[in-house]
């Protein structure tokens, strides 16, 4: 089934408790490296990112916890479900970010993976701990906001 050009990114899988338990600082477009059976598996939406996270070490940026489900029309040589995943960034990004994750308390979390055009993409993020205040603080302006909206929609 081909795609039409003019559609957007078609997304795999979102990690909802991220934008939750997280002030996000900063956020990244980068590749991923993947063999032919873990693209396919993309393709049937068999990924889980929930527990993910970033990691660089020897100037790289690595995905560890990231779990692609096996292809079910797989043999053999299926891919490992849980192997780490070299990330795809330019130098002087990783090196930005290196600095900025030996700070106290941040770390590189993945919000989404999607695919733009035939390529997998995953966008990370560079983000900090919420503290409990905060995330009721965020409850109460959407508990807020929903109330707003509910109003103006019985007044029209």
């Amino acid at each position: 089934m081909a795609r039409k050009p003019h559609e957007g990114p078609r997304v795999v899988a979102t990690n909802k408790k991220a934008r939750h338990d997280f002030l996000i600082e900063e956020e990244l477009e980068v590749g991923i490296v993947l063999v032919g059976t873990e693209v396919k598996s993309l393709r049937e939406n068999r990924v889980s990112i929930r527990e993910a996270y970033g990691i660089i070490k020897r100037n790289e940026l690595w995905l560890v916890g990231a779990t692609i489900a096996e292809y079910s029309h797989g043999n053999i040589n299926n891919h490992v479900q849980t192997r780490e995943r070299k990330l795809l960034a330019h130098a002087r990004e990783i090196r930005a970010w290196t600095k900025k994750v030996r700070e106290k308390g941040t770390t590189i979390v993945p919000l989404e993976i999607y695919f733009k055009e035939h390529l997998v993409k995953v966008r990370i993020a560079l983000v900090r701990g919420k503290k409990l205040y905060d995330k009721r603080e965020d409850q109460k302006q959407r508990s807020a906001k929903r109330e707003i909206d509910r109003a103006l929609t019985r007044r029209r």
